[in-house]
């Protein structure tokens, strides 16, 4: 991403979706935010990775469900060959295998197509600057699939955080525990979503975190949540 003098960061996005009367619509509204530049579509996997190699690409909006290539095996070549482009997930589908299976490949946002423009957005913007964005529904999901499994062996139930973690990415991550979003726990704790971030960055590098997921687990296994 660059910027101009007196011109807004563009986000160079691609939307893949392999339906046409979803794909172009949602390409054409997205387009009217001053800040995202949609660069090009795709009806499936393959058209995504082309799209990012001829770059540059900032976010891919990702369906699920495609011919040739899924959505979730794109994200994960996408993790491999461009792991500094983000991968937000939007798709009709929130079981645990759609969500478990493109957070575990890469995926920095997922959201249903419940989600309105303004969500679809945000969490695009999110995404661009390094943030993770779940749909309300997928974080309810995660919690209750963690909670399922926290006590499933005695090292889930009990497994222990590193000593170094200052209270508050304590705090931070039982409110990820509890299904919260950056914004929620800014809110929670009156701070800003930039100083949750540093939180989030730190405690993930702190105690090994691969995703939000695994905080979840984590929180419930060390018994913040």
């Amino acid at each position: 991403m660059s910027e101009q003098a007196g011109e807004p960061v563009q986000l160079k996005v691609v939307v893949a979706d392999d339906q046409a009367a979803v794909r172009e619509p949602l390409a054409a509204v997205l387009g009217l935010a001053e800040d995202i530049d949609v660069v090009a579509s795709a009806a499936d996997g393959t058209e995504v990775l082309a799209a990012v190699a001829a770059g540059p690409v900032d976010v891919v909006l990702m369906d699920l469900r495609m011919p040739v290539m899924d959505g979730i095996e794109a994200t994960r070549r996408l993790s491999e060959e461009h792991p500094e482009v983000a991968v937000v997930v939007l798709t009709t589908f929130a079981d645990d295998e759609s969500i478990l299976g493109a957070l575990g490949a890469g995926a920095r946002g997922y959201l249903t197509k419940n989600a309105g423009r303004q969500d679809i957005t945000r969490a695009i913007r999110a995404a661009g600057a390094g943030q993770s964005v779940l749909d309300r529904e997928v974080q309810d999901r995660l919690l209750a699939t963690a909670r399922a499994k926290a006590p499933a062996t005695e090292q889930a139930a009990r497994q222990p955080l590193p000593d170094d973690l200052t209270p508050r990415e304590r705090e931070v991550l039982a409110l990820i525990g509890q299904g919260l979003s950056n914004r929620g726990i800014a809110e929670t704790l009156f701070i800003s979503e930039a100083t949750v971030k540093t939180h989030i960055n730190n405690l993930f590098a702190k105690a090994h975190i691969r995703d939000r997921a695994d905080a979840v687990r984590r929180a419930i296994g060390a018994g913040l949540s």
